[in-house]
């Protein structure tokens, strides 16, 4: 089996643009009295730039995800996020991100059901045997919901940030076009969709069963995904955080459509669809927990079965109100949160060093930098937001940058040295914090 082939890839280290060396230095300044939390912020906020960067001949951006060679549809679009408040009067930084998002959109022309892909069409593959329609161009073809989302959040984000459309062009068009009709589709996964998945000689997690379709699912107007946004497969297909994540999507595609493409067939097309979703995410994604009350479930099939639990990789449940789903204060959301902070969460572990969510792609009681970032980012208290930014300073095993996952009772136990988005979702937490005035002297 071909797996994890980690090819050299050449990334020449780019000049930071003008804006990003500022926030540099003005940071620098305001966090001398933390010089811990100064030195992680001065790794971690360039850290996508510095190494996982490339600009590319045709005017596109390639970000790999760190440690494997390969662009995450995901990955690539936290890795940057945090850029964008800055990106109004900086070209480079426009140019980085533009060419981002142009990028993404020739990905989701090439094949809107992978969640990886390569620089060219080298044929480099995560597991070459794996059975599905593979491209040249793919480098793993995971179908997760999530994966569309993303390039449309970086988009919206962008454009509302910047006033710039250049980046709405044919090919943004065409993507739209290739997400929706795929979630059509995928409304009806076992009656209309022609992906398949499985892979051999691997955990459970990394295929799907029956004949590589998934297990049943009822038709609940809510969309098919085969992985999780952890990219291990879903106990039950109908993911909820993921479905929440497309409502926003579509109500953004909705907007470009009307006032940059000017095509209101399309919103009326897509407003339906979102009709579809929100409807099957509160018919069959709330779960009347006896301790809890209303909550969300993590996952569903629509014949009653619910997955409850959270999984630290973005977006869960945890991050509703970061993709714009509901409120931080909605009573449901902060049922969920309860839930999801507590020992009823089997992804909740608690440690010597540290308590929060993990995940099944990690060891049991092994927590993640992640997780704790985005609890701090959807805090309704700052005292939560600065715990949680005092737990992010004390676990980074003295590494100097985040990770994926780590012991919760030994921080110098842990996964993937080499993580930029971790460090991407860190170094939002700690400018959330200095705009909220938290971090001063």
């Amino acid at each position: 089996m071909q797996q994890y082939r980690l090819p050299q890839i050449d990334v020449p280290k780019l000049d930071l643009p003008p804006v990003i060396r500022r926030v540099m230095e003005e940071t620098e300044v305001r966090l001398n009295h933390r010089p811990k939390l100064q030195k992680l912020f001065h790794n971690c906020f360039p850290n996508t730039l510095e190494t996982t960067t490339k600009l590319l001949d045709d005017g596109t951006t390639f970000v790999l995800t760190g440690d494997i060679p390969a662009m995450w549809l995901r990955d690539s679009v936290e890795q940057v996020v945090q850029y964008v408040p800055f990106a109004k009067e900086d070209k480079e930084l426009q140019r980085i991100i533009g060419g981002l998002v142009k990028r993404l959109m020739m990905y989701i022309g090439i094949d809107p059901y992978a969640n990886a892909f390569n620089e060219t069409a080298n044929h480099w593959h995560w597991d070459a045997n794996d059975e599905t329609d593979m491209s040249p161009w793919v480098w793993e073809r995971k179908f997760e919901l999530d994966s569309l989302c993303f390039p449309i959040r970086l988009a919206y984000l962008y454009w509302k940030e910047t006033g710039r459309s250049d980046i709405f062009d044919n090919g943004f068009k065409v993507a739209m076009r290739k997400i929706v009709d795929l979630w059509k589709t995928e409304q009806r996964h076992f009656e209309q969709s022609p992906y398949r998945f499985i892979r051999h000689n691997c955990p459970d997690i990394d295929t799907l069963s029956n004949g590589g379709l998934g297990m049943p699912v009822n038709y609940t107007g809510m969309i098919w995904s085969g992985f999780r946004p952890s990219d291990d497969a879903c106990d039950f297909h109908y993911n909820i955080p993921s479905n929440m994540f497309a409502v926003v999507s579509l109500r953004q595609m909705g907007e470009i459509a009307r006032y940059v493409f000017r095509d209101l067939a399309f919103v009326e097309e897509m407003a339906a669809l979102e009709k579809d979703i929100q409807h099957g995410i509160e018919l069959y994604g709330i779960y009347n927990h006896p301790k809890y009350g209303k909550m969300y479930a993590f996952e569903t099939d629509g014949y009653g079965n619910h997955c409850l639990m959270d999984d630290a990789g973005t977006p869960n449940l945890m991050s509703i109100p970061y993709i714009g789903y509901a409120e931080v204060n909605d009573e449901i959301y902060q049922n969920t949160r309860r839930f999801i902070l507590s020992k009823d969460n089997p992804y909740y572990f608690e440690g010597k060093a540290a308590k929060g969510i993990g995940s099944p792609h990690t060891p049991p009681d092994y927590v993640w930098h992640m997780a704790f970032a985005m609890q701090g980012l959807t805090a309704t208290r700052d005292e939560e937001l600065m715990e949680m930014l005092d737990v992010l300073e004390a676990t980074d095993a003295d590494s100097g940058y985040m990770h994926e996952g780590f012991h919760a009772d030994d921080p110098s136990v842990f996964t993937r040295s080499w993580f930029a988005w971790s460090n991407s979702i860190f170094s939002q937490l700690v400018l959330r914090a200095l705009d909220r005035g938290l971090l001063n002297c």
